[in-house]
């Protein structure tokens, strides 16, 4: 067994990091799918978007051929609606509840139109949204992922000056830098955020990294309000022997080197264990599998029942021939020579359920061992802390708390996204994008 760069051709690594969800061919295919809508009214499905998008709108103007009404509708409500249209769960969001579900049909495929409407406006290049007169206001926006480039444009829209300041080489956050190639490519992020910034009035400075080459305070005294929308992405530690041995990564950095170095510089083991079965687990056990990992089993210490990821995203790993291992813990890395040999893993059992009526593992007295050559580690991220806590912020375990909706107990500092939330959906992060620019509206012009 060997950790290896480049185990296949670039026609292999093309076909295996292709568009896993590929848009509809012709226009014909989409107005066949936007036809069967039934235009619900109090539609379920605009109910379950975390950002309101009014989803038989946007399909009716499909339907009458206006492309571009139908994309100013989304983003009017998601500005990041095309990258939200490939990475979105939209099983357990807008297309989950769609009506046909309950005939035992298939749901309209809405994320597939909103893509169709979302990347023609933006093929097209077509500027939906008129920037109002400069108000001669500043806001300093911390991070240029899903939150911070949504509170961004929306204050741009009201004319507000943005800088936002970003501690890597390229914005779209987690959407750049966190998520599986195949379902979006780094070229397409960098489309959206020129998109996005094509409003004017919003100037991304980069590798700027809050603490180490701005401070919050310099930020406060420089502009009229700052918001915070810097993520997490601290991976949650094993706290196992054998974590520190050559062969052992987090997910975060696996998949953030795919994403900056290419498929061909990152190294893949034989035989890979992925621990986790959230999305981002999903994510790097794929992308393991088809950088040419021969075997890829994943790890949950609960059943399935239980697990983040949507069934979705498990099937998609499973039929990429990974395998999974429910209700194992892991115990120790085995290491020879100072490299991964084997993990070896505790069995787990569902104890009694407590008083919300979820069942906890509990560990046995029953172990098994695996060989392995490379673990990756996916068992959740944690908060910045020290950055929380270094600038005084009312915090829960290093999550930012509101006062409301966005606001911090800091005077002109607001907050939103994964940095107060723990980490959910792109979507979440928009919307909270959305409610930190409205707070910060009504900050500022009260001032």
């Amino acid at each position: 067994m060997s950790i290896q760069n480049s185990r296949l051709t670039a026609t292999q690594y093309e076909q295996n990091f292709s568009d896993i969800h590929p848009p509809f061919e012709t226009k014909d295919a989409a107005l066949v799918e936007a036809n069967r809508c039934l235009f619900c009214y109090d539609a379920p499905c605009t109910k379950s978007c975390p950002t309101g998008i009014d989803v038989p709108k946007f399909i009716k103007q499909i339907t009458t051929d206006n492309i571009k009404g139908s994309a100013r509708t989304i983003f009017s409500s998601n500005i990041m609606g095309a990258g939200c249209s490939k990475v979105c769960p939209v099983e357990k969001l807008c297309e989950g509840s769609c009506v046909y579900n309950l005939m035992d049909e298939d749901p309209i495929p809405i994320a597939k139109l909103q893509r169709y409407s979302t990347e023609t406006a933006m093929e097209q290049k077509w500027q939906l949204f008129t920037r109002k007169s400069a108000t001669g206001k500043k806001v300093a926006v911390v991070g240029a992922g899903p939150a911070g480039l949504s509170c961004a444009h929306v204050l741009a829209r009201e004319g507000v000056d943005v800088t936002i300041y970003e501690k890597e080489s390229l914005g779209g956050g987690l959407m750049t830098y966190g998520i599986a190639a195949y379902k979006v490519t780094p070229q397409f992020c960098k489309e959206e955020v020129d998109y996005i910034l094509s409003i004017g009035g919003i100037n991304i400075k980069y590798n700027q990294e809050l603490g180490k080459n701005i401070t919050l305070d310099e930020l406060k005294k420089g502009y009229d309000a700052v918001y915070l929308a810097f993520g997490v992405g601290l991976a949650r530690q094993l706290d196992i022997p054998g974590e520190q041995l050559d062969g052992v990564v987090d997910a975060i950095s696996f998949i953030y080197d795919i994403r900056s170095k290419g498929y061909d510089k990152v190294a893949v083991g034989d035989k890979v264990a992925v621990i986790g079965m959230g999305m981002t687990a999903i994510d790097a056990a794929t992308q393991a599998k088809r950088l040419g990992a021969k075997e890829v089993t994943m790890l949950y210490r609960r059943t399935k029942e239980e697990m983040p990821c949507t069934q979705k995203e498990l099937d998609i790993a499973m039929l990429d021939g990974c395998e999974i291992i429910w209700l194992a813990a892991p115990k120790e890395v085995i290491g020879e020579q100072g490299k991964v040999k084997a993990l070896k893993s505790t069995v787990m059992k569902l104890g009694e359920p407590d008083a919300s009526g979820r069942r906890s593992p509990v560990a046995t007295n029953e172990e098994f061992t695996i060989e392995v050559d490379m673990v990756i580690k996916a068992a959740g991220q944690i908060p910045f802390e020290a950055m929380v806590t270094g600038n005084g912020l009312d915090n829960s375990n290093g999550k930012i708390k509101l006062k409301d909706k966005a606001a911090t107990n800091v005077a002109g500092v607001f907050a939103g996204g994964d940095c107060v939330n723990g980490g959910k959906e792109v979507v979440d992060a928009v919307q909270a994008g959305k409610d930190g620019a409205q707070a910060i509206l009504n900050y500022i012009n009260a001032l």
